[in-house]
């Protein structure tokens, strides 16, 4: 007896594939897209330009065609998979598509319809916003048909995309040098940075000087020097600021006023993209595209004892502070059995901006009863990290503010007046549990003073300060920004900063993002002759049009046609105007062993490393050498980072092929006290020191 037909059910990734098939059970065979299935051919434009239409040529263009069509191919090295999709299509009594729930995921659908020959218009498509047992079987019983307005949204910005990335890349390749690339988001983002770092470089610093004098009254407190005849003061130089020392010292200070106020810490919102982006920046030091990565484990599932596979937080894409019902009720029972009454606060956060994408919900816990210490050890380090960050942000969220009681005291001495603040937290609310800096304990609450009081000076000093230049950006301050200039969405401000970085246009110092001579170059030269690409309230524009097409059904070629008659006459005029630019070169001070020109630091879309000057008649080229201040245990040589022909990294004595010691991990210079071997620093669920000899078990 055959076996009965099953549903068929296709997400992007094998691992959300694993979480959903131990849900659904027997009767569902769940598989994996693995991403995209179609998408704009590589190797050219990949799309109808009117022009083209022009030309009537049958072979380029197809008789149907229309301008700003797509056109669309299977994605390479996709063949195998999608003859696999196309078999178990046929077989299966009904197919869903649950790829994920936004633009990107909806028009991964639209395709996988395409090829396996589903009616779009049919109840296909499920979408969930959690990757839950309860999410998943609800979104079964609730299918729709593909949301053709989401669909022709993601189009939107890939066509768009495309064009600037096609047609204006090609003009930098000629005009600088091979491998540059521009792009509508990435292009204005990279102004912002270059922007931000010419007014470093043309800020001039200002001296002023300040003034405290400490107090002693039980314990010690301070007190700045605020005004002079009531009048806010500034001491622009050292003579100045004597003057004042001098007036201080032939007077006495007296307690002229004391103002004591209840205030309250609201709690922050729940998590949007950009925040947990943002946060876990600041306060894990990780990159945006290390936060998307741990997230979307964190999202499509983990194992967890006694429960199996669980995504562990809602989707990772929003910029929504939305809670659902069921969301709230279940903080509010968690912090009355755990807190009490008089923490629970479920403040309901309304969007800053009044066209928001609402389809999904703030980022929280998909079960805020699995508190991240209960699963400590069955995450990674950074899994258990970012899912605190998320847990504690979602269950303050609900709580109720803190009260803090705060006192301003000023005081006097002659004609210049003091100011000496203090705080003290009086009931913690949701501080229980977000471990914010408090920066509001008792520490900073000042003695019992009393109007009229004199006070008995132990220390006035004046400091010499400089005013200072803006800050530079830091990937947070860089999203933030990009955030509330409405350029990108959720889903681009990860891939902007990764772009600029490989592109040489940005490097990081310490934590900073700091433009190169090429960005500034390419910068320069969009800015002249691409205004629109690089300005920023065009940019910002541009993704309003974009939402629009989502929410209120405008058609998408028409935004593609306007913009592209703008950038069709820039590129005219571009390429008559800009001249050749000679990239600068960065020479080592070594000599090339081959021919005796000056060797010099290059850069290729393979990486950085060192070539000769005289290319292409000499075409010796070395690797940059990375020290780790290790040394080899055999031979003493230098231990430094290598790549394999497949570009993953380790590390290798700087003697090979002498000496052909290498580690997967990093060495950590420190000998195993057991058997010898060099100690390497593991990551991961096993993080720590281990020994590198696979016959030893030692772990520090």
């Amino acid at each position: 007896m055959a076996s009965a037909a099953k549903t068929l059910v296709i997400v992007e990734s094998p691992s959300k594939a694993r979480t959903i098939g131990k849900f659904l059970g027997s009767r569902y065979k769940v598989v994996a897209s693995v991403g995209h299935v179609r998408d704009l051919p590589k190797s050219k434009l990949g799309i109808v330009l009117p022009e083209d239409l022009e030309e009537k040529d049958a072979a380029k263009v197809p008789a149907d065609a229309e301008a700003f069509d797509p056109q669309y191919i299977n994605i390479r090295g996709k063949g195998d998979l999608i003859k696999e999709l196309k078999k178990e299509a046929k077989k299966a009594s009904k197919i869903y598509l649950a790829t994920d729930p936004d633009r990107e995921g909806e028009a991964i659908s639209w395709h996988l319809a395409y090829l396996l020959g589903i009616d779009e218009n049919t109840p296909c498509r499920i979408v969930f916003n959690e990757i839950t047992a309860k999410a998943v079987k609800e979104a079964v019983k609730n299918p729709r048909p593909i949301d053709l307005s989401l669909v022709d949204a993601q189009q939107a910005r890939r066509v768009l995309d495309r064009l600037v990335g096609y047609l204006i890349s090609p003009l930098l390749w000629r005009k600088i040098t091979r491998g540059l690339s521009a792009g509508r988001v990435q292009s204005a983002a990279l102004k912002i940075i270059c922007d931000r770092e010419k007014e470093i470089q043309a800020f001039v610093p200002e001296e002023y000087w300040t003034i405290e004098t400490d107090f002693k009254k039980g314990k010690k407190f301070t007190a700045k020097l605020a005004t002079c005849n009531g009048r806010k003061l500034s001491l622009a130089n050292k003579e100045e600021s004597d003057t004042v020392l001098a007036a201080l010292k032939q007077g006495s200070y007296v307690v002229d006023e004391i103002e004591e106020k209840d205030r309250l810490r609201k709690p922050l919102p729940p998590f949007t993209t950009s925040g947990m982006q943002q946060d876990a920046a600041n306060k894990l030091n990780f990159s945006t595209r290390k936060t998307m990565m741990v997230a979307q484990q964190l999202y499509e599932g983990v194992e967890i004892k006694k429960m199996g596979t669980v995504g562990l937080v809602s989707y990772i894409r929003t910029d929504s502070f939305r809670i659902s019902a069921e969301a709230r009720d279940a903080a509010k029972e968690f912090i009355l059995d755990n807190y009490g009454e008089a923490y629970y606060g479920g403040t309901v956060f309304a969007n800053r901006k009044k066209d928001v994408q609402d389809a999904h919900e703030a980022i929280r816990p998909s079960n805020v009863n699995l508190t991240p210490d209960s699963i400590k050890d069955q995450l990674s380090k950074d899994q258990y990290s970012l899912y605190k960050l998320i847990w504690q942000r979602f269950v303050s969220s609900q709580m109720a503010p803190a009260k803090l009681k705060a006192v301003n005291v000023a005081i006097n001495n002659g004609d210049y007046g003091f100011k000496a603040v203090g705080s003290k937290v009086v009931f913690e609310g949701f501080l229980k549990v977000s471990q914010l800096p408090k920066g509001d304990g008792d520490d900073k609450w000042l003695p019992e003073l009393e109007k009229g009081e004199q006070l008995e000076p132990l220390e006035t000093r004046a400091d010499q300060n400089f005013t200072q230049p803006p800050a530079r950006f830091t990937e947070a301050s860089l999203v933030k920004d990009l955030e509330e200039k409405d350029i990108g969405r959720p889903s681009t401000y990860a891939p902007i900063v990764a772009t600029l970085m490989d592109r040489k246009y940005i490097k990081k110092e310490k934590k900073n993002l700091v433009p190169t001579s090429l960005g500034f170059t390419v910068t320069d030269m969009m800015s002249e002759h691409f205004r629109e690409i690089v300005d920023v309230g065009f940019t910002a524009k541009m993704e309003e049009g974009l939402d629009d097409i989502e929410v209120k059904g405008t058609a998408w070629k028409k935004i593609i046609e306007d913009y592209y008659e703008t950038l069709r006459e820039e590129l005219k005029k571009a390429d008559q105007n800009i001249p050749r630019i000679e990239p600068e070169v960065e020479l080592t001070g070594e000599k090339c062993p081959e021919c005796g020109k000056d060797l010099a630091i290059k850069h290729s879309r393979f990486g950085t490393f060192i070539g000769c000057t005289g290319y292409p008649d000499c075409k010796y080229t070395k690797p940059i050498v990375t020290k780790i201040d290790v040394k080899c245990p055999n031979c003493g040589g230098d231990i430094i980072v290598r790549r394999g022909r497949s570009g993953k990294m380790f590390y290798g004595c700087s003697n090979y092929p002498e000496c052909k010691q290498v580690y997967w991990d990093k060495p950590s210079g420190k000998l195993c006290p057991e058997c010898g071997s060099m100690l390497v620093e593991k990551k991961g669920k096993n993080a720590g020191l281990v020994c590198s000899n696979k016959e030893c078990n030692y772990k520090a």
